[in-house]
């Protein structure tokens, strides 16, 4: 891939994310989403490749825009899978809470796995942990290698879980071993990416979320040099057969790194829409708005963040140049 295509994606989430961070605690989740996949889609128009999304919006019959399968860029090689999530943390915007990004990642073509909608245990960390947490090993091993890994006690270990009944038992779990809790509404994909910041003062992602989101956050630890293991929760015959159709054949099966992103090389951008630990959201003066990204690439390590200065009246349809 060209390394000019990752200046050119960090476009693509800013316009998704100004466009969604006008909507911020309105209440309005779909409204926002909407906002922010059609800006993501008019920039996604000006980009020099030849890309298909396989995780997007949804099935073509399901969505109007970013549906799998649907074919962006201009036309010009390089040919890549792209992951799009134009608004991660729609519920996080409605309410004007923390941590909701516009997110895109992408892998040369056939090298992004095509996750089904559906939800996915998962178990992220950051590079000083790789190698030595399992998804299969209990709850205290994980948490234990991991202090040992990061050189910390136990109790200052900070394990992010998603706010939600499903993890009763596991916040339980990690609160008995002693290690601290942060939890959050949405936006394990923020979560995930956080793993790989010290600053941001997490260590370790737990629990069950979105498979698709899986895939990006995989991506994103690509990039960073972190880790990410995953199964797969099909609840159903319906869901089962999915993962079929999709080629997976093993629904059960521990996915790691290279099931979820194949080869060397990799892009991630996210830029922020609400304020997060790791990137400031969007803020708007008049006809200005400002923006924070993140922009990465596996095969070169390089890590970038970019603050945007958009002057929107020379720009009035969103495609930020």
């Amino acid at each position: 891939m060209e390394r000019s295509l990752t200046m050119e994606l960090v476009r693509v989430t800013e316009a998704a994310a100004v466009a969604s961070g006008r909507w911020m605690g309105f209440g309005k989740k779909d409204e926002a989403d909407d906002a922010a996949t059609t800006a993501m889609r008019k920039v996604f128009d000006t980009i020099p490749m030849r890309g298909t999304v396989v995780i997007g919006e949804g099935e073509m019959d399901e969505a109007p825009m970013l549906y799998i399968g649907e074919r962006l860029g201009l036309g010009y090689l390089p040919e890549v899978d792209v992951a799009v999530d134009p608004l991660e943390g729609t519920n996080i915007v409605a309410k004007g809470l923390w941590n909701a990004l516009s997110v895109v990642a992408v892998a040369e073509r056939g090298n992004l796995l095509h996750a089904p909608d559906m939800y996915m245990d998962k178990l992220a960390v950051g590079p000083g942990a790789v190698g030595h947490v399992d998804i299969d090993a209990p709850v205290k091993d994980n948490i234990h290698a991991v202090a040992k890994a990061l050189g910390k006690d136990i109790n200052d270990v900070v394990v992010t879980v998603l706010d939600r009944s499903r993890h009763a038992r596991l916040i339980e779990e990690v609160r008995s071993i002693g290690a601290r809790i942060k939890l959050i509404p949405d936006g394990d994909v923020a979560a995930a990416i956080n793993t790989g910041f010290p600053d941001t003062g997490v260590d370790i992602l737990m629990g069950s979320g979105g498979a698709p989101e899986g895939v990006l956050a995989a991506v994103a630890l690509k990039c960073l040099g972190g880790e990410i293991q995953g199964r797969l929760m099909p609840e159903d015959e319906v869901q089962f057969e999915r993962c079929r159709k999709m080629g997976i054949s093993d629904p059960k099966k521990v996915l790691r790194m290279d099931d979820l992103v194949k080869g060397d090389d990799a892009i991630f951008a996210a830029t922020g829409v609400t304020d997060g630990e790791l990137l400031k959201g969007v803020r708007y003066k008049g006809t200005e708005a400002t923006t924070h990204s993140l922009v990465m690439r596996a095969k070169t390590g390089t890590v970038r963040f970019i603050d945007g200065k958009h002057r929107l009246e020379k720009k009035p349809n969103l495609v930020l140049e």
